[in-house]
């Protein structure tokens, strides 16, 4: 079969701002660091070829910087019309020099992904292979928890209800948020939802930052009881240092990453082994193109994967990994998409159609508030 060049003609972005039914608090809101969250803003990315084929992609921001991606985007995304959409390497590093004076993480890379994402969906579309398939996948099925029902806004017989819900929706584990002011209601909030899931379901806990070293160990020690699969960002996630001596002082495995927003400092965190669990964000590292660079390496330090949120993205790249992962189920972007994920005995199943296997709805066209196109369609 010869290979027939294509171009892209079409560029489309768009921020779309999607309400959250419930204001959102984590630890931060409990310490006074940040306010609730009352939204998500979500930069999207759609690219149309010359022989018609498409592709989408998204990033994302939380409380702030969703404007910031979109001026970043519209900027750069012009210079993708006429290029071989196949290159995908050579398009990312074209738009990451294109921004090189706004640096190589953060916002300006953040812009970047959703780009890169949608060259992604296009590329296995092109092959009729759903995403996972197309990097190589070692599984059909990921293991999956819920975090969504576990926010502290919600009282502890709320979380209890919806861990229920959650079993029983096929979901095979449940992560609660930890981190108040009160270490002692921490603890309570615990062994309320283990004892009520029973000792076999698999438990996690997500501090979001919010310990100090020392109330880090010591409520590490407290919760060895409850045989956790992991405590996430329990320090501040740039402290590598700190999670690298709490992973070798405790029992229970850490888990942290999510909020890093590159593959350099990612590797500080495996150079420097602070976590047995590493979560990594693609829209967040700068797309698809950066996560399996960062993949490579946390498999080569031997790191089990859980990736952050974007279950749509992270369920194909999690499927591609050599060791048995985490995805973790957030319902609150179900309304962008025309599809849903479908979870089975504890586990969430790759779909099988092409690419990530997901369309953008109506009600995120409805929910869009500017958009700019670039080519032709």
């Amino acid at each position: 079969m010869t290979y027939t060049p294509d171009a892209i003609r079409h560029v489309q972005l768009s921020t779309v701002t999607l309400p959250l039914a419930t204001p959102i608090s984590d630890a931060k809101v409990f310490t006074g660091r940040q306010k609730p969250m009352t939204e998500v803003v979500f930069l999207l990315a759609e690219i149309l070829t010359e022989q018609g084929v498409s592709g989408l992609g998204f990033s994302y921001s939380k409380r702030a910087g969703g404007p910031a991606q979109y001026a970043h985007a519209r900027e750069v995304a012009e210079i993708l019309i006429g290029e071989d959409p196949n290159d995908i390497a050579k398009l990312y590093n074209k738009l990451l020099w294109a921004g090189a004076s706004v640096g190589r993480s953060g916002v300006a890379t953040q812009a970047l992904a959703a780009l890169d994402i949608a060259l992604y969906d296009l590329k296995a579309k092109r092959a009729g292979l759903p995403l996972a398939k197309l990097l190589g996948s070692y599984r059909d099925s990921v293991r999956t928890y819920n975090t969504s029902g576990g926010f502290l806004n919600a009282s502890i017989d709320e979380v209890k209800e919806r861990a229920s819900q959650s079993l029983a929706e096929g979901i095979g584990g449940i992560k609660i948020k930890v981190g108040l002011p009160d270490s002692a209601e921490d603890l309570r909030r615990v062994a309320a939802v283990r004892e009520h899931i029973g000792p076999d379901v698999p438990l996690m806990v997500d501090a979001n930052q919010q310990w100090d070293r020392a109330t880090a160990l010591r409520m590490g020690r407290k919760l060895e009881q409850f045989d956790l699969v992991w405590i996430e960002e329990p320090l501040d996630a740039y402290d590598a240092e700190g999670h690298a001596a709490l992973a070798l002082a405790l029992d229970t495995p850490i888990a942290t990453g999510e909020m890093l927003a590159s593959v350099a400092e990612h590797e500080r965190l495996i150079a420097s082994r602070a976590c047995d669990i590493i979560q990594p964000d693609a829209p967040r590292v700068g797309g698809i193109t950066q996560f399996l660079r960062l993949a490579t390496l946390a498999d080569q330090a031997g790191l089990d994967l859980a990736p952050h949120f974007a279950m749509e993205i992270h369920l194909h790249l999690a499927a591609a990994y050599p060791r048995e992962p985490w995805v973790e189920h957030f319902d609150w972007l179900d309304p962008l998409f025309n599809e849903r994920l479908e979870t089975r005995e504890g586990r969430m199943i790759v779909p099988d159609r092409p690419g990530l296997g997901v369309t953008f709805s109506d009600q995120a066209r409805a929910w869009t508030t500017d958009s700019v196109e670039f080519g032709r369609r």
